[in-house]
């Protein structure tokens, strides 16, 4: 009975080991996104002075080329945000993918 007790326990930690990083950088990703980026997409990415990140067009890219834009911007609106790590960069791609329609 001991042993099933430890086994349950160390599957429970290990399984939030997992998800509770997890659940932190897409916190992270949602507050970038809000500080950088919802001023000009709008909080739901469905802004029409901007791209709308929701939209099949948008959603149709790559993940490659969603980062190229963040990290290289797309003139002559978008800034480049060159100085965003990769993981950054990629959370920020990972909550565009949130925003399909």
């Amino acid at each position: 009975m001991m042993r099933k007790i430890n086994i349950r326990n160390l599957a429970l930690l290990a399984a939030l080991a997992v998800v509770l990083p997890l659940s932190a950088s897409a916190q992270d990703a949602a507050a970038m996104y809000k500080s950088k980026c919802s001023g000009c997409h709008g909080a739901d990415g469905k802004k029409v002075a901007s791209a709308d990140l929701s939209s099949a067009e948008v959603q149709k890219k790559s993940d490659a080329d969603l980062a190229g834009v963040i990290t290289n911007g797309k003139p002559p609106k978008m800034p480049k945000y060159a100085s965003l790590t990769p993981d950054q960069v990629n959370g920020l791609v990972s909550y565009i993918r949130t925003l399909k329609k």
